[in-house]
């Protein structure tokens, strides 16, 4: 490859962020060749992952048109978008951005090659005015190697003939092709040397430097729009260097659009034909397996069963790239049993095996998991959070009892769900401290997971004959059970008395301890000492005491509960009812959209509507159930996608916020697609569909009838 090329000027560049994480399309290709996962946004690639799930390689790859002489637009800032699927439900897209002076439309198809690590985008640019003689279109796109906006050198050269733009990072590289050839070439550093800055200024390609070094660097190519007469086919390649990113890229234009993407599609029609196993309302169908879809394309190829929180950067765009390298695009044990309890849902017998397996391999010694890991185990927060030790025991017993288990795989991982019950029933019921708030004590969703899961482990244990072990673990959960209320309800706050009710669970309720005893020992009445602001704090989670079987729905502290949920947390949206986790809550917008920093105002969360729905179907009201169920539809944005969190307050279109519609928060979160997923089912089976029988009819008296044959 040529040397001495002419270097750009203005080294590093400026502080590298990610982008919005405002998706509206995540996509893979399932045939295990390809290693990329690639995001949408605004009408562009706005992220590009490999070779692991939780290593973004992108920032973004949008185009610029201009006239040459005093016409500037960006695609992803000056055009309207729509997005819709080249095949239904399946995970490969066609874009459209027209342009908001009516001067050109930009039509796209785009896939992952299932044949090699190459992310495809075909491209139609249609002249509305003018002709195509009148138009220069660039391609811009911004290496983010190995998840670091800093650190990246960036280059055009030609490899065997092809002309190509090409970046590096330690061992990984990236190539940019196009079939249609490249008039002009040059790499720079953002915000100085770039071609966005040279092209926005002299409406053309004035600067055509042959390699920025060392920083926070861009790519721009200017398509030979004559040649191909508006039509072409961009090929972003990747590999351990830039030689065998380049020889992908080639292949793959050497091959053909049409040919990848019949193989992609294919794969992913495969896929989806094989686990809907229930028929959803008409009216959300689609949603039901494009969140089946969603699901399935947050799973990490190298390691099998890490399925990820969301292939977003909450806030991007006001996030550095410099000390914020996770994003989401990290393993929560949370969110991933979560999602695999939701392909569980889906009949997705493989699927969910492969996430026990993966389970299985990153469980610590002592038998907890990480409060978040990189998708290799590493720990990514130091924090413990209890009920990820007691989740994936839950998920381990649904696999079994819905007969995705053979006896051997039982077998396999009773040592698991040993490892973590033990961990529970010496740690527990407290929820330890977790990264963010620092804070430790009795949670009612912590305790019923733990309760749960201890009963549940009991069976397994019943089963590998260790009926001493199942026995302790039944008594410390049954001990547990009985202190949930001196534990957790409070009577007779101020709160209460605003609210009209005698009593509700707190959120958290902080816990004393004994040194002399353990870090996990509390004293006869720790709410004795419960603090007026502690005491004050509610959250929907409460409503897992009923979820996981432990109290009915009905009971008059649930009701109350609910009464203050309501007054305090309850967001009315044209869309319908969304709930805020908790009063006091930080993780969210500012009131004037300033985005989150560390501080902000918490705002209301779609999956919490799926979680009351589930309560409402608990308690008899499936009509309301249903109606809580389009209101989940209803957030989700135009490509399907469902977001974390949405703005709960007056429009702010400056911001881009809109009354019930997404906030900057992590789109899509998979623990909401599950959630729905689960949701469809439970309505259809007219039950809570993830309720666990052994809380169910030990507490309730209510025996969870046996799940039907699983269907793979």
């Amino acid at each position: 490859m040529n040397s001495g090329l002419s270097l750009a000027p203005g080294r590093p560049g400026i502080v590298p962020t990610w982008t919005s994480s405002a998706k509206t399309g995540v996509g893979a290709a399932l045939s295990g060749a390809n290693h990329c996962w690639f995001t949408l946004g605004h009408g562009i690639f706005d992220g590009i992952y490999y070779p692991r799930l939780d290593q973004t390689c992108t920032r973004d790859m949008g185009l610029l048109v201009t006239d040459g002489r005093g016409f500037f637009s960006e695609e992803k800032r000056h055009c309207r978008h729509e997005i819709s699927r080249l095949a239904p439900d399946v995970p490969a897209y066609r874009l459209v951005n027209t342009c908001n002076h009516g001067r050109y439309r930009m039509e796209k198809r785009v896939i992952a090659d299932p044949r090699r690590d190459v992310i495809l985008q075909w491209t139609r640019f249609t002249p509305l005015q003018g002709t195509l003689a009148d138009y220069h279109v660039y391609v811009l796109l911004a290496p983010h190697l190995g998840n670091e906006g800093y650190g990246n050198t960036a280059w055009v050269d030609d490899y065997k003939g092809t002309p190509l733009l090409l970046a590096q990072r330690d061992a990984l590289g990236l190539a940019l092709a196009c079939n249609a050839g490249w008039l002009k070439r040059s790499a720079g550093y953002v915000g100085v040397s770039d071609g966005w800055q040279d092209v926005s200024r002299h409406f053309q390609m004035q600067w055509t430097y042959g390699r920025a070094e060392d920083g926070n660097v861009a790519l721009i190519g200017e398509v030979d729009l004559q040649a191909c007469q508006g039509e072409f086919l961009l090929a972003v390649g990747f590999g351990i260097n830039t030689a065998a990113a380049a020889f992908r890229a080639r292949q793959s234009l050497a091959d053909g659009f049409e040919e990848a993407a019949q193989a992609y599609i294919q794969g992913w029609e495969e896929w989806l034909g094989g686990v809907e196993i229930v028929a959803p309302p008409a009216q959300h169908a689609n949603l039901w397996r494009i969140s089946a879809a969603v699901v399935r394309a947050h799973e990490a190829l190298a390691f099998p069963g890490g399925i990820i929180a969301s292939l977003s950067v909450p806030w991007g765009a006001a996030r550095t790239a410099t000390n914020d390298l996770g994003g989401y695009h990290l393993a929560w044990p949370r969110d991933l049993v979560m999602g695999a309890s939701g392909l569980l849902a889906l009949g997705a017998g493989d699927d969910v095996r492969r996430s026990l397996r993966y389970l299985e391999g990153t469980q610590e010694a002592d038998g907890h998991w990480p409060q978040c890991m990189w998708c290799d185990g590493r720990p990514y927060w130091d924090g413990i959070q209890m009920d990820e030790a007691a989740l994936p025991i839950l998920l381990a017993d649904m696999a079994w009892r819905h007969k995705f288990l053979e006896e051997s795989q039982r077998e396999r991982f009773w040592a698991m769900v040993r490892q973590a019950a033990n961990y529970i029933m010496h740690n527990g019921p407290i929820t330890q401290q977790d990264r963010w708030e620092n804070n430790a004590g009795f949670a009612p969703f912590t305790i019923a997971t733990e309760i749960a899961a201890l009963l549940a482990a009991a069976d397994w244990a019943d089963m590998a004959g260790e009926r001493d072990l199942a026995g302790r673990w039944r008594s410390t959960a049954d001990a547990w059970n009985a202190q949930i209320e001196d534990w957790c309800y409070v009577e007779a706050t101020e709160l209460a008395r605003r609210v009209g009710v005698d009593g509700y669970y707190m959120r958290i309720a902080p816990a004393q301890y004994h040194a002399d005893r353990g870090p996990f020992a509390h004293k006869e009445h720790p709410l004795s000492s419960v603090d007026a602001v502690a005491s004050s704090v509610v959250s929907p989670d409460a409503l897992a005491l009923v979820r996981f079987g432990l109290r009915q729905p009905h009971d008059p502290r649930i009701l109350n509960t609910i009464k203050v949920i309501d007054a305090l947390l309850k967001v009315e949206t044209p869309y319908g009812p969304c709930w805020r986790r908790y009063n006091g809550d930080f993780y969210g917008e500012y009131d004037d959209g300033r985005p989150f920093d560390g501080n902000g105002v918490g705002r209301a969360w779609p999956v919490l509507t799926g979680e009351r729905a589930h309560y409402e179907l608990a308690a008899g009201r499936p009509d309301e159930a249903r109606r809580l169920c389009g209101a989940m539809v209803a957030f989700a944005n135009e490509g399907g996608m469902i977001p974390e969190q949405i703005w709960d307050s007056p429009d702010l279109p400056e911001r881009g916020l809109y009354f019930g519609r997404p906030s900057g928060s992590a789109m899509p979160l998979v623990w909401a697609h599950a959630e729905y997923v689960k949701l469809v089912r439970s309505l259809s089976e007219g039950r809570v569909f993830d309720l666990p029988p052994q809380t169910a009819k030990r507490y309730l008296g209510q025996p969870v009838p046996e799940p039907a044959a699983a269907m793979v």
